[in-house]
């Protein structure tokens, strides 16, 4: 029986920083390995009750090969199950079987087991006779890639025999008359064909690790089978090219060292670094989003460590903050397998400065985890030119660390923290307060804060109304001078009466000399560039102008009273609650904005 996971405080504390050591992060690697262990047991126990959920297969032979391999070639097999390919599948195959997920035929699903005990087979040199699910005809070999039957292919879900010997796998179609032949190939070491696709490789250096880069695997996504989408060369070229930048930014040490090949040290790592073999795999994002272009866009989920969804990036730094950034959530779902961090109902009605939507306080926790990895990417390339060219990173460095402040306040005096959610709430507040304190370009820190308070004003508006009493009597004293009412709690926008939106004035507050393309989806307008640009008065007038046309836009009120407490400092404390100034000059023209806003504030009203 083995012992009970024990973390060390001191790697826990690591980890709270944002960063982590090797050994912090490979404790949470154990961790890991120990879960996907309980969770396999959970899919044989399954399994043995209901022997039919695998159709075709036999689970004895299936777990009988998977014994021999591992017997074989110790640690083989468990390494195998230690796979992002094996996490995401077990976890979206024991969520069916839990009735909360759907995918293909269920004997599909549980029946991927064989193809991992194929794969197993296959690394040991050891022997197998298993019938494996055939999708249109092909079989996925997890972290190994894609074999097509040749011929005329399978439709829909079919099984399929499988051989291996000595390294070779066989496979022929099970149903006769198909018109699909069999196939012959050596997986481990077979070159790209019509029929077998293998996983490509991204090597972090000569000789060493390498990262999968995975377009046939069907449990790649976060939850949901897809099928294969393989990447055509110049994908593929472009791939190894951002990837290879990434790494020289992540990872400079071995070129430090004559190029040596060597592994850099042990030692604690700060928060935006990275060990690039840290990562296991990276998924190009396999598809498209109803609201808009994937530019820019990354998931991950935490039944695949180390794994991340990535939309193609235009550099290899962007790419770099995304492994960043992603790997943050792979540490903290991992910190979050260990430890209660909150009680939440997952109610989403938080602000979130990176997101157009509302969030949960786990999501909140999720969001500042990874953006202290982010500002900490940022913060370490300020004056690196070779990195950095255009010089921005001092802006993303302090847009980060305002909004990432903004959510850990959030967290602290909002969500019902455990202990070692508070610890870890601590340590990242310690690290963002103490770069709150570093210098940083005046221009730079000037915009992220127009930046960080012009996303949030428009969230607000976009998102939370003043109760009716409230805006009822806000409308009165702007109309007829009653005093203000006090300020009560707001409600959210109902669900269906929100629109998608993108942030096009943050955009441009990271380069306010881009040239910006009219026709482009939501680009900005005069008004925002004259904003961006510090012409207030112009900026103010024109926003009073388009509001005219189309009363009521959150994104116009929002600029316009940017603008206007850009004119009145004094009046700042409007974008504190914009929406009870959208509130008292609902229904009203533009002409009354400017008297509206003296009005709420002046000395002693509510705030």
């Amino acid at each position: 029986m083995r012992a009970p996971l024990r973390m060390p405080g001191h790697w826990f504390d690591e980890l709270a920083t944002g960063g982590g050591s090797m050994e912090a992060v490979g404790f949470l690697a154990q961790g890991e390995r120990s879960r996907r262990l309980l969770l396999i047991g959970e899919l044989l126990s399954r399994l043995e009750e209901r022997p039919t959920l695998l159709g075709p297969a036999d689970l004895g032979a299936v777990w009988e090969t998977v014994e021999q391999a591992e017997e074989r070639r110790p640690g083989c097999a468990e390494e195998l199950l230690l796979s992002p390919e094996v996490g995401s599948w077990l976890a979206h195959t024991l969520r069916r079987l839990h009735g909360v997920s759907v995918g293909p035929p269920l004997w599909v699903d549980t029946g991927h087991l064989a193809a991992v005990a194929l794969v197993a087979a296959l690394r040991s040199g050891t022997d197998a006779d298993l019938v494996v699910p055939a999708r249109e005809g092909a079989i996925p070999l997890p972290t190994l890639g894609l074999a097509r039957l040749p011929g005329i292919p399978l439709l829909g879900f079919q099984p399929v025999h499988a051989r291996v010997r000595e390294g070779e796998l066989r496979l022929t179609a099970t149903v006769p008359g198909t018109g699909a032949t069999a196939l012959t190939l050596r997986p481990l070491t077979a070159a790209q064909s019509a029929v077998w696709w293998p996983t490509h490789r991204l090597p972090v250096r000569q000789g060493g690790p390498e990262v999968a880069l995975d377009d046939t695997d069907p449990y790649r996504d976060l939850d949901r089978p897809i099928p294969p989408r393989r990447l055509t060369p110049r994908e593929l070229a472009t791939w190894q090219r951002l990837f290879a930048e990434a790494v020289t930014l992540l990872d400079p040490g071995p070129a430090s060292a004559g190029g040596s090949g060597a592994p850099p040290e042990s030692g604690d790592s700060g928060p935006g670094t990275l060990r690039p073999e840290e990562i296991r795999r990276i998924v190009p994002w396999p598809g498209r989003l109803p609201n808009g272009p994937v530019e820019g866009l990354s998931a991950s989920t935490a039944d695949a460590f180390g794994s991340m969804v990535v939309a193609e990036p235009p550099n290899g730094a962007a790419l770099a903050e995304t492994m960043v950034h992603e790997f943050q959530h792979s540490k903290l779902g991992a910190l979050l397998h260990l430890f209660v961090m909150l009680d939440d109902d997952r109610t989403e009605e938080h602000y979130a400065p990176w997101r157009p939507d509302p969030r949960h306080l786990p999501g909140l926790l999720h969001g500042a985890y990874a953006f202290v990895g982010v500002a900490g990417f940022w913060r370490d390339r300020i004056g690196d030119r070779a990195a950095d060219p255009l010089d921005l990173a001092p802006f993303r460095f302090a847009l980060r660390r305002i909004q990432t402040r903004t959510v850990l306040r959030t967290l602290a005096t909002r969500a019902a923290l455990t202990g070692p959610g508070r610890r870890l709430v601590a340590g990242l507040t310690r690290t963002v307060d103490g770069w709150l304190r570093e210098p940083v370009d005046g221009q730079a820190v000037a915009r992220a804060r127009a930046a960080a308070a012009g996303h949030r004003a428009e969230w607000r508006l976009r998102h939370l109304r003043c109760a009716d009493e409230e805006r009822a009597g806000l409308a009165a004293a702007v109309r007829s001078g009653t005093p203000l009412p006090p300020t009560r709690p707001t409600r959210l926008v109902p669900a269906a009466e929100r629109t998608h939106w993108r942030d096009v004035r943050g955009a441009l507050y990271l380069r306010p000399d881009a040239a910006t393309d009219p026709a482009a989806d939501a680009a900005p307008g005069q008004a925002d560039i004259w904003l961006v640009h510090g012409e207030a008065a112009s900026a103010r007038e024109a926003y009073r102008e388009q509001a005219a046309a189309t009363p009521g836009d959150p994104h116009l009120l929002a600029g316009w009273l940017l603008a206007h407490t850009a004119l009145h400092p004094g009046h700042r404390r409007l974008l504190a609650r914009p929406e009870r100034f959208a509130a008292a000059v609902e229904g009203e023209g533009p002409e009354v904005w400017e008297r509206a806003a003296h009005r709420l504030a002046s000395p002693g009203s509510p705030v």
